[in-house]
């Protein structure tokens, strides 16, 4: 007979309380541990994304020391959302041997990036870029440009996903290009890691960023088609590649909406992007995420397709002033077509992400050699994922210049 009073409430609180500090320092270890590993293979990557995007806040105006400044107003957000994440991007920084200021600035990249994307002020440009000189940062390119007055569409991706109602063997499939600074090529990293809950999941991430397109061991496959509205960086909520590494954690679109109506609610998303999705389930639809909340996009005969501006009734009023020359709408367009011919699967959604009618405006884009760097947008790396067998393609470079390699 046992004596003593040894699992009364009190106990079990202050056991289950302890049990539960005892995890949180294994998973930080444990996500320290595996972000110095991922440092340490992906150095020189995180020094190609650092290079990049110091030219780019630049030419917004926002030097990198100011970048990084701006930067730390979503710790308290990303924190409270997942903690592990940030011990994991302090192990990256040790293994990379940056700073983990550089790192949690890369991973605020959407959200430290204004709307239009430059300054309009080609001096503060000009100040910025030297600033970054001055203090040692690397640069890619001698001129700065004037670059409020280009023509230029800076706009990220074209998606489709597939339902099995429509697809050529009854489940979903999910695919997108990647477009963005052709540069930024040289700095993607395909990773397979398991998170804190033991999950495993692979992603095509930037150098230094924790994830952007991926699909974990559950099969939900998730990507990115990056929305700019009027609130973006106005309040530091949830940072977008912060949001799509803790959705990898997740089983489900399912559970995808209960966690972004939890992340409304409590801590705000830092910036606007479309999330396309598709899982094992065979479900498929498009999240887009505001500073002012989120909504979903539902497939249309089996098939959701998205580029670059606000699709959702609920959400157009924050669709920030587009270009002239913004090719989301054609693109969008293009992408219907191609979701008209059903059934569709492997072939020609490679078919799809491989389109270059409308040539610079085109779903495949190659690069404007008129277009000074900072402007130069391409479709970086073309992307397949088929949920229901986890198997996952990634054509690493304009998709039609290369095949699509299993990884």
């Amino acid at each position: 007979m046992l004596g003593g009073n040894l699992f009364g409430p009190e106990q079990l609180a202050r056991n289950v309380e302890e049990h539960e500090r005892h995890r949180e320092r294994a998973a930080g270890a444990a996500a320290h541990a595996r972000g110095v590993a991922l440092g340490q293979a992906s150095r020189a990557q995180v020094g190609h994304s650092v290079a990049t995007y110091a030219r780019q806040f630049a030419a917004c105006g926002i030097d990198w020391s100011h970048a990084r400044r701006l930067a730390q107003r979503y710790l308290p957000a990303i924190e409270a959302l997942d903690a592990s994440l940030l011990d994991e991007m302090r192990g990256l920084a040790e293994g990379s041997r940056f700073s983990f200021e550089d790192i949690l600035t890369l991973n605020c990249r959407t959200e430290i990036l204004p709307p239009n994307y430059f300054s309009g002020e080609p001096t503060a440009a000009q100040a910025a870029m030297q600033a970054n000189r001055a203090a040692g940062i690397p640069d890619w390119a001698d001129d700065v440009y004037a670059l409020p007055q280009l023509p230029s569409d800076l706009s990220e991706c074209t998606a489709m996903c597939v339902n099995g109602q429509a697809s050529d063997d009854g489940h979903a499939w999910f695919s997108q290009n990647w477009d963005w600074i052709g540069r930024q090529r040289a700095a993607l990293v395909v990773v397979y890691a398991v998170d804190a809950n033991g999950t495993s999941f692979t992603t095509m991430a930037e150098g230094g960023m924790l994830a952007k397109i991926g699909m974990n061991q559950h099969g939900l496959a998730i990507g990115l088609n990056i929305l700019r509205s009027v609130r973006d960086g106005a309040e530091p909520g949830v940072p977008v590649h912060i949001l799509l590494r803790h959705l990898l954690s997740l089983p489900n679109m399912a559970a995808a909406r209960e966690r972004l109506s939890f992340i409304q609610d409590k801590l705000g998303f830092g910036a606007a992007s479309n999330i396309p999705c598709a899982d094992a389930q065979g479900e498929v639809g498009c999240f887009e995420v505001a500073p002012a909340g989120w909504a979903e996009q539902r497939p249309h005969e089996g098939v959701v397709v998205h580029t670059n501006h606000f699709l959702c009734e609920s959400l157009l009023t924050q669709q920030a002033m587009m270009s002239n020359y913004l090719s989301s709408e054609p693109r969008l367009a293009t992408a219907a077509q191609h979701a008209a011919q059903k059934p569709l699967g492997l072939s020609s959604l490679q078919a799809f992400l491989r389109d270059e009618s409308g040539e610079f405006l085109a779903v495949c884009r190659r690069p404007d050699p008129a277009l000074p760097p900072e402007a130069r947008v391409e479709s970086v790396a073309g992307i397949i994922m088929h949920p229901q067998t986890r198997r996952f393609w990634i054509a690493p470079d304009v998709p039609t210049k290369t095949e699509f390699q299993l990884v």
